[in-house]
């Protein structure tokens, strides 16, 4: 009955969606009508979140329902979820390391939170509604100040969004990468997804360049002081990074996307806002950088956060060769098979599942492409490096978009309700 009650939920959320979304692409002449519109659209809008609620509980008690994993399934699963990760080679790091980035993971930090807890920076794929919520912080501070990132930071990146598109926002299958010894115990898979605060979406999204992602101009200014000439170009990129912000602050949302076309396409947007952002920024970066002496240059090669003992980084090749040239199993046949198990297409279903399937190793080797050979040692080397990847996750998205949603409106409602619970029904 619960299932049932489930699929039906989603058909009229689908119907919701629809709705918004015309009304969104509607654009009214007059006040009069205007106002209109936005009224229906918040109603539209409201009566949205209130089902999307009663479907994450009714998920919620879906699971708790469901069958327990034995240990030899759990073991196995664990086992299949960390082989072929962009991630994978980081689990031999220093367990300490390893157990100190799970933890700023896991608690959701912002960058700056993570510092002052004398942890490295983590890649956080979702906080809330709002896909890498610390998107605009991790581009720009990444180029500032890269020490003070996890050498895996963007194998995690990579990880988090292939699984985000299959298996959602609570992903039980990006956790195994995480822990330094393959198959170790997970002890936290039940996690809810951590509540948000009005004001911490707020900041997020409405200041991007204030707060906790503030840009360290004064660092900078500190470090090279800056000619009367030079300053007037730092000024250049100070409104810049400002223009960067206010592009990238209209990406964000307030409500949760409940299936994954919604979760690919809320992630196609903030990526594309985010390498928006980068192309506004790079060329006055570039310039204030070129007018740098060689030793103010050095100066601001050096900006970095004291993040506990800066370790020898990890060579860029080795990483490369052992992570990212690998065939990437799990990323690409473990949610495949899981659907077919949970989903159980048939007919014009599956050969739109095997299409799916097809555009997500595409999907993953434009991200093996955008692997860096080496680590840029300065701060316009490191933007022009995350353009490329923002780059190759945009086009990894738009390989992908058009063969799910082809398979998702091949599905029944029955069909979709298990679709968008797969990373809890299907797990081990």
């Amino acid at each position: 009955m619960l299932s049932r009650q489930t699929a039906d939920r989603q058909t009229r959320i689908d119907r919701l969606q629809q709705r918004v979304q015309q009304l969104q692409s509607q654009k009214p002449e007059g006040a009069r009508a205007q106002r209109q519109q936005q009224r229906l659209l918040q109603e539209q809008s409201r009566l949205l979140q209130r089902e999307q609620r009663t479907q994450q509980t009714d998920q919620a008690r879906l699971q708790r329902l469901g069958p327990q994993p034995s240990a030899e399934r759990s073991t196995a699963a664990a086992q299949a979820a960390a082989r072929g990760r962009f991630a994978a080679h980081f689990r031999s790091n220093d367990a300490l390391q390893a157990r100190a980035a799970l933890m700023a993971r896991e608690n959701r930090w912002a960058p700056r939170q993570a510092w002052r807890r004398g942890h490295r920076a983590a890649f956080v794929a979702w906080l809330g509604p709002v896909f890498w919520p610390y998107a605009y912080s991790d581009i720009f501070e990444y180029t500032f100040w890269p020490y003070a990132y996890d050498a895996g930071y963007w194998a995690y990146a990579y990880d988090d969004f292939v699984d985000t598109v299959f298996w959602g926002t609570d992903s039980p299958y990006s956790a195994y990468a995480r822990y330094p010894e393959p198959g170790a115990a997970i002890t936290d898979r039940g996690r809810e997804r951590p509540s948000v605060s009005p004001q911490a979406l707020r900041q997020l999204c409405g200041d991007p360049d204030k707060g906790v992602t503030a840009w360290p101009i004064a660092s900078i200014t500190r470090a090279v002081r800056p000619t009367p000439e030079q300053r007037a170009l730092l000024d250049e990129l100070k409104t810049a990074a400002a223009k960067a912000a206010d592009v990238f602050k209209q990406s964000c949302t307030d409500t949760y996307a409940m299936t994954p076309p919604g979760r690919l396409q809320a992630m196609t947007t903030r990526i594309s806002a985010t390498l928006e952002a980068v192309r506004i920024v790079r060329p006055a970066l570039e310039k204030f950088y070129k007018s740098l002496s060689d030793e103010q240059q050095a100066r601001f090669n050096a900006l970095g956060p004291n993040v506990g003992e800066r370790a020898p980084q990890q060579p860029q090749q080795e990483a490369k060769s052992e992570s990212c040239g690998e065939p990437k199993s799990s990323l690409t046949q473990l949610p495949i098979e899981r659907i077919e198990a949970v989903v159980h297409p048939a007919g014009k279903q599956q050969q739109a599942l095997d299409r799916l399937s097809g555009a997500t190793r595409e999907a993953v080797k434009e991200l093996q492409a955008a692997c860096p050979d080496d680590l840029p040692l300065t701060p316009v080397g490191r933007l022009e490096a995350m353009e490329k990847r923002l780059e190759a996750m945009l086009q990894a998205a738009r390989h992908v978009q058009p063969a799910l949603d082809e398979f998702y409106a091949t599905l029944s409602s029955e069909q979709k309700a298990r679709f968008n619970t797969l990373q809890q029904t299907a797990g081990p």
